[in-house]
């Protein structure tokens, strides 16, 4: 391809608003184009580089025996309506009506689209198990789109959907689609660690995450020094140790309190450590009912583990209003004297204090020696804490270290979260029983993945792509110089299936650098009055060159 005649040329303008390299070099390299916020053009170049991650996930799927479909963009929304999703996914959910007033959610991703045409073929046990994938746009209104490519309101994924006929069944193709991803990411060129996640409004009971570190990433994880553990930050469980769980219980008193209104204010004032201090955040629910988190206060609460506990879709904090209309005042929760009008939910490392301080519901007025369930009682009690580096895991008891990363696709087990909820989606099993398929879900996104893979090979120039999905293999430069040579070059290239750019503008040595580098095309070849009747060789990763014969090249890139 002569770059004369490229569509979507390298571009001067400067991108001040962003933090991500991979967004900047995508966009100034002529890889993508902005249409509206949180959506992109793939231009020619940066869809070359598309093109071959996606059928690098399909040589990977098809290998581990997946089969390929499509299934419409466009959902029919009473199939949502089945499985509760219009609800728990209702934040990001679009939603569309054709002029006979049918309704349809733009598809964010596809379990009921699946479970719906396998549920019409009435398959038995024999028929088990199978994978079915597909590349598909999915839509996603998320409330701010970001970082280019990372994170968009539409976007091409590889989802896949597996049906089994029970839980021994599935373990296999996780492990097989583990192991698939793994592959898959050794050929982009990608380190990925695989993190335990949370499963979100997909259902399930388990998810593994892949993630490309990165500081930058918006994934946080933690992780023991030996690799042992792994975990979203949404899912990460820590131990609790004991405090003073030993200590004769005190008796429980009220006392004036003028402070402010934070946990460092009330360990100020009462001179006793933090984690004997109660934190009692005060949330409301999507059904309007409020619920109160208590939890140590040394410890943050975890919204997500307080979500699933809960059973609630979207959580939001009480307002300074509604605290004073509960009875209480902001600063000064106590969760003795609200349970009849919130939820009240318990961390579990309430059990290794005695004696605690909080609030008293009363502006300037605390309680002490407050015990847990004399003084107080709960609706429910569980794990509702944050992670922390530093913390120590469960098992081992190593430091947990904080970590960050780029999420490029996940693994899930759904388990019969869809085919209990969805009407009819069952297999005849041996004994001729309709039984619910077990099934799991797998998703990479495309886009993203490519934006990580900028994001890790790149340098103060540009990118640096992987052999495997550069745009092309080769950047031909000349400057001045044999141009029959070039000419000859560039057709026994291509005719021998090497994929090159040719740069044949009339521009400056160094504009065509700049262009290469910015690029990041894997081998640059120059031919110019100063080679001879040679060719100027350098890898993109390298930082010097070699003169080598026009047959020399070609044997090279041809082997």
């Amino acid at each position: 391809m002569r770059y004369s005649k490229f569509f979507g040329k390298t571009t001067k303008d400067e991108l001040k608003d962003t933090k991500f390299m991979s967004h900047y070099y995508l966009q100034k390299g002529g890889f993508i184009a902005e249409s509206v916020a949180g959506r992109y053009f793939f231009l020619p170049l940066g869809w070359r580089v598309h093109e071959k991650i996606r059928q690098i996930i399909k040589e990977e799927m098809d290998a581990a025996g997946a089969l390929e479909m499509m299934s419409p963009v466009l959902h029919p929304l009473e199939l949502w309506e089945e499985t509760n999703r219009t609800s728990s996914a209702g934040f990001e959910l679009m939603k569309v009506a054709d002029r006979r007033g049918a309704n349809f959610a733009l598809g964010g991703t596809a379990e009921e689209m699946f479970v719906d045409v396998v549920r019409n073929f009435q398959l038995s046990y024999r028929d088990l198990p199978f994978n079915l994938y597909q590349f598909s746009t999915k839509f996603r209104d998320e409330l701010r789109a970001r970082g280019g490519l990372l994170r968009v309101r539409e976007f091409v994924m590889k989802d896949a959907y597996s049906f089994h006929v029970d839980e021994a069944d599935f373990q296999e193709e996780y492990q097989k689609m583990a192991d698939t991803y793994r592959r898959i990411f050794r050929r982009l060129d990608l380190e990925t660690v695989m993190v335990e996640a949370d499963n979100g409004y997909i259902g399930g009971e388990y998810c593994h995450e892949f993630q490309v570190e990165s500081a930058l990433g918006e994934g946080r994880f933690f992780a023991a020094a030996d690799g042992s553990y792994l975990a979203h930050e949404d899912v990460a469980q820590f131990f609790k140790e004991d405090k003073n769980s030993q200590d004769d219980e005190q008796p429980y008193q009220q006392v004036p309190a003028v402070r402010g209104t934070t946990m460092t204010d009330g360990a100020e004032l009462h001179q006793l450590p933090l984690w004997q201090q109660l934190k009692n955040v005060l949330y409301k629910n999507e059904q309007g009912e409020f619920i109160l988190a208590v939890i140590r206060g040394d410890f943050d609460v975890n919204e997500v583990k307080l979500l699933h506990l809960t059973k609630s879709h979207q959580l939001t904090a009480a307002t300074e209003e509604e605290i004073r209309e509960l009875g209480s005042e902001p600063g000064f929760i106590f969760a003795g004297g609200l349970e009849d009008k919130v939820t009240v939910v318990v961390d579990d490392s309430i059990h290794t204090i005695k004696n605690a301080y909080t609030g008293a519901n009363q502006k300037h007025l605390d309680s002490l020696n407050v015990n847990y369930p004399r003084d107080f009682t709960a609706h429910l009690e569980g794990d509702i804490a944050m992670a922390a580096a530093g913390f120590l895991t469960q098992d081992s008891h190593q430091p947990l270290e904080e970590k960050f990363g780029i999420e490029v696709a996940n693994i899930f087990q759904l388990g019969h979260h869809y085919s209990r909820l969805m009407h009819h989606a069952t297999f005849t099993d041996q004994n001729g029983d309709q039984v619910p398929f077990y099934m799991g879900c797998y998703g990479i996104g495309l886009g993203r993945t490519m934006a990580a893979i900028a994001e890790k090979h790149h340098d103060e120039h540009g990118i640096i792509w992987p052999t495997a999905v550069a745009p092309f293999a080769v950047h031909l430069i000349t400057l001045g110089g044999d141009q029959a040579m070039a000419e000859k070059l560039y057709q026994q290239l291509t005719e021998a299936g090497v994929e090159v750019l040719w740069d044949d503008r009339d521009e400056t040595a160094g504009v065509k650098f700049a262009t290469a580098d910015l690029i990041g095309n894997p081998v640059r070849l120059v031919i110019s009055s100063r080679t001879g009747d040679q060719i100027e060789w350098k890898e993109r990763s390298a930082s010097n060159s070699e003169l080598l014969t026009p047959a020399a090249v070609l044997a090279k890139l041809t082997k």
